[in-house]
């Protein structure tokens, strides 16, 4: 299967049922993948207020736990969900925990690092790596783990109005 966009992908949400991401068809999509015991921790509450202003304006921000960065999530969904939901108060999709590189990565994740390489190489190299895709599935851009959620808020609202 050639994959063109995002909207091919599902992945599992944290009740364990599968999303397809074509139900993001038509929206601005910031997707993470995050952990809660990284020192980038913080930034949750950041991605929580870009969510917040932007949200009715057709944004979303998907949040992918992983567990391969110095084993920085090691909980499980449920308490992955209750430490974000507690601590920032993230109401945006989080999804199960996943791989980002290897050969277990998520198949969304190989797809995305395709897609934007990093400053030295396509390959997820720590927590918090952010992909900003446009209204077509297509990614536009990527961030990396230091670049704090609030100093792209401009690259948001240009794909939000574009």
């Amino acid at each position: 299967m050639i994959c063109i966009s995002v909207y091919d992908f599902s992945a599992k949400m944290m009740s364990g049922e599968e999303k397809s991401l074509a139900d993001y068809k038509g929206k601005v999509l910031l997707i993470v993948n995050t952990a809660s015991e990284c020192g980038f921790t913080p930034q949750l509450d950041g991605l929580q207020k870009l969510y917040e202003a932007n949200k009715d304006k057709g944004f979303e921000v998907l949040g992918f736990p992983c567990n391969q960065f110095n084993n920085q999530d090691p909980g499980s969904n449920e308490e992955i969900a209750n430490f974000c939901e507690r601590n920032y108060g993230v109401t945006f999709q989080m999804f199960s925990k996943v791989d980002v590189k290897g050969e277990n990565c998520h198949p969304l994740f190989v797809y995305l690092t395709r897609q934007v390489k990093g400053m030295l190489t396509k390959q997820i190299k720590w927590n918090f790596t952010k992909f900003l895709v446009n209204k077509q599935g297509e990614v536009i851009d990527r961030f990396a783990p230091q670049t704090k959620p609030g100093s792209f808020k401009k690259d948001i609202e240009n794909a939000i109005h574009a």
